[in-house]
């Protein structure tokens, strides 16, 4: 069972590592695989004036300090295009243990096919436009990944909303050969209705981890920050630092009582 968590975006080295100690400690308590999360580029935000990030270079080298002040600490990012792949390769080889690739971009063969050829573990967003029997034209793209993840960060319904499937989680615990993750966070998000911001009801995210965790789930993505509301990106959607011991609980009280 192996917990994913951090902030949104990288917004300072103290910032992260308060965070990642957070949660690897809660996650030790509750026997949990933790890994860190940040991105150093959100280079998806709805407007242009959106802050992006603190970029590859000067997050990674945060990241690398971040593994001498946490004991095995596990680090998950996302990229964006190949080149940042090949910079993760060649130079902080030793910082990224698994590279996610967004799920606007899941369906992008050579993003894919080069971050299979990283050698590192894959966590894949499936797309919110993806039914879960697509998933298997992603994975046909993964042979000879080390260890490839999909992970289920709702489905678009209408306009500006978001849903999930349970049904469609558990066709993939069933058919597709990969270790499937629930966000929880992204899918209670509420795309932008005015194409400035997106929202987000972060109080649904325990019901949903408990019920994912009744299905099978045993592994979460979830992005937790110590003042969501005041976050540069996705804050009305990540759960509050406070409140995350509470879900992890909930998920492992659940997944042993079922």
């Amino acid at each position: 069972m192996k917990i994913i968590a951090g902030p949104c975006q990288h917004e300072s080295y103290d910032h992260s590592l308060m965070i990642a100690k957070h949660c690897a400690r809660i996650c030790a308590a509750y026997g949990f695989e933790y890994y860190f999360k940040a991105s150093y580029d959100k280079a998806n935000r709805t407007s242009i004036t959106g802050v992006r990030g603190k970029g590859l270079v000067n997050t990674l080298n945060d990241f690398r300090k971040m593994k001498s002040d946490v004991p095995n600490l596990k680090i998950l990012t996302d990229v964006h295009e190949e080149n940042q792949i090949s910079t993760i390769k060649k130079y902080f080889d030793d910082v990224v243990d698994v590279i996610q690739i967004p799920a606007f971009l899941c369906r992008q063969t050579d993003l894919i096919l080069s971050a299979v050829e990283s050698g590192k573990i894959l966590n894949i967003k499936k797309g919110q436009f993806l039914a879960p029997w697509d998933v298997h034209g992603i994975m046909s793209k993964t042979d000879g990944a080390k260890e490839v993840w999909i992970t289920e960060r709702g489905s678009s319904f209408g306009y500006n909303s978001l849903v999930v499937d349970f049904t469609g989680l558990d066709y993939m615990l069933s058919c597709i050969p990969a270790h499937i993750v629930f966000d929880a966070t992204h899918s209670v998000q509420k795309p932008s209705a005015n194409g400035e911001s997106s929202g987000g009801n972060r109080e649904y995210v325990g019901g949903l981890t408990r019920a994912a965790s009744a299905l099978g789930i045993k592994n979460f993505f979830m992005e937790v920050h110590d003042d969501p509301d005041n976050a540069p990106s996705d804050g009305a959607n990540m759960v509050k630092l406070d409140d995350f011991e509470k879900i992890v609980q909930d998920i492992r009280l659940v997944h042993y009582n079922k």
